[in-house]
């Protein structure tokens, strides 16, 4: 993988970390406010879908979303577990890919 898209791709999922994040904290001014909140289940679906770094963030700078259950494990769990994911593909981007195209040889073709 060329070091351009390597950054390309770090770049665009920093950048959609910042968006996560800024959803989060629109819904935690909402929240103080009284006014439209953003539902549950988009929130998980934004920090599951790669904004896992924005989403814990957010609730660990502004103290939002720290005492419902699902987002109490969740965000720290996705949050170790998108950084991890994007550390090997930062140190190693040849590497998982031989092992992707690996794996797709190894699948039957239909």
């Amino acid at each position: 993988m060329a070091s351009e898209t390597i950054l390309t791709v770090a770049a665009l999922a920093a950048l959609y970390n910042v968006v996560v994040f800024c959803i989060y904290a629109f819904d935690k001014i909402s929240a103080r406010e009284g006014g439209w909140r953003v539902r549950e289940s988009t929130l998980i679906f934004l920090a599951v879908t790669g904004g896992g770094t924005g989403a814990f963030l957010c609730q660990r700078l502004l103290r939002h979303k720290t005492r419902k259950p699902p987002f109490r494990l969740l965000l720290p769990c996705l949050f170790v577990l998108q950084s991890a994911v994007a550390l090997i593909l930062l140190l190693a981007p040849q590497q998982v890919l031989s092992a992707a195209e690996h794996l797709i040889k190894l699948m039957p073709s239909h």
